[in-house]
């Protein structure tokens, strides 16, 4: 795009905007894409994040691709598209919240496909801070929004999380300097194994002996130096702000809450069934897996729900 506006007054001229499609768009009288379905991914993952809903995409699926036309991007501050590591602003890089988040995919959708409305939006975890953000801010732009393993406000134990990560980076006096030394390098590694605990169940980690779990918490570390801290930082300090409790009745869009009764980070009884209560008219599922807070790599499991519920939007 030619130009971003963020929040707090920031302009970044330039910006690059990494996104897929795929499905088939429908075409209304005046030539827009009325079908459009926008998958929302979480913190800092891509675009092809939205692979998480491929096993349900064939004919008379959920999400048949016959009916929906998908588009998935890379979100504002991500590897990808607009981002500290991309810019190479590092940590001059302009602070950024949810709702620039969202702003940042809605003048994209705007102007690259003229979309100034969607049928609807699915997103995973941060992905779902987006989805209700959206339709908090622009209440007539969706007409459903799916949230899955997600919250309505970044609080306790998950907060606290995101306040350790952050004192973890910046305790490196290195990380001022706004360049990659091998001091970052190694607190990138530290800062990232702190989440590790967050992902499985904690049964599916009891499950395995501590020479597999050894093995894990090595690997997920050496993965995720691949990550640029200054990327992880303020996508870190983005979600930690996160908080819409106060304003989920401005929501009208159809709302559906995927949840898992083994997330670490979001536990159903904290959040997600709070949330139904608080939005009127939604709708809860609380699935049952071993993948915890990684759960949407089986939607599979619930398909008949999803079925269900994407029934009322069936396009064609």
């Amino acid at each position: 795009m030619d130009s971003f506006e963020f929040e707090n007054g920031a302009v970044l001229n330039d910006v690059s905007v990494e996104y897929m499609t795929f499905g088939t768009p429908i075409y209304d009288e005046d030539g827009v894409i009325s079908n459009a379905v926008i998958y929302c991914h979480g913190s800092l993952g891509k675009y092809s994040s939205m692979k998480k809903i491929a096993p349900l995409v064939g004919n008379g699926d959920a999400f048949d691709e016959s009916k929906y036309f998908f588009i998935s991007l890379t979100a504002l501050g991500s590897p990808g598209s607009c981002s500290p590591s991309t810019t190479d602003l590092k940590n001059k890089f302009p602070k950024y919240s949810i709702k620039d988040v969202v702003n940042f995919q809605k003048q994209f959708l705007s102007e690259k496909f003229n979309i100034n409305h969607v049928l609807g939006m699915i997103g995973n975890s941060m992905g779902g801070f987006v989805c209700l953000t959206s339709a908090i801010e622009y209440p007539d732009y969706a007409e459903f929004i799916i949230t899955g393993v997600s919250s309505y406000k970044v609080a306790g134990h998950d907060f606290i999380l995101s306040k350790f990560v952050n004192e973890i980076i910046e305790s490196d006096p290195d990380y001022n300097k706004g360049e990659l030394t091998y001091s970052l390098i190694r607190t990138l590694r530290i800062a990232s194994l702190a989440e590790f605990n967050f992902g499985l169940s904690k049964e599916a980690l009891r499950d395995m002996s501590n020479i597999e779990l050894s093995s894990e918490f090595e690997n997920f570390g050496n993965e995720c130096i691949e990550t640029d801290i200054y990327d992880l930082k303020y996508c870190n300090e983005s979600c930690m702000e996160f908080d819409v409790e106060d304003d989920l009745d401005k929501i009208k869009s159809r709302v559906l809450i995927v949840s898992c009764k083994q997330d670490p980070h979001f536990p159903p009884e904290l959040d997600a069934i709070p949330m139904s209560e608080m939005i009127t008219d939604s709708q809860l599922i609380i699935m049952d897996s071993k993948l915890g807070h990684l759960c949407f790599n089986e939607l599979e499991t619930i398909s008949s729900e999803l079925k269900e519920f994407m029934g009322e939007f069936n396009e064609c």
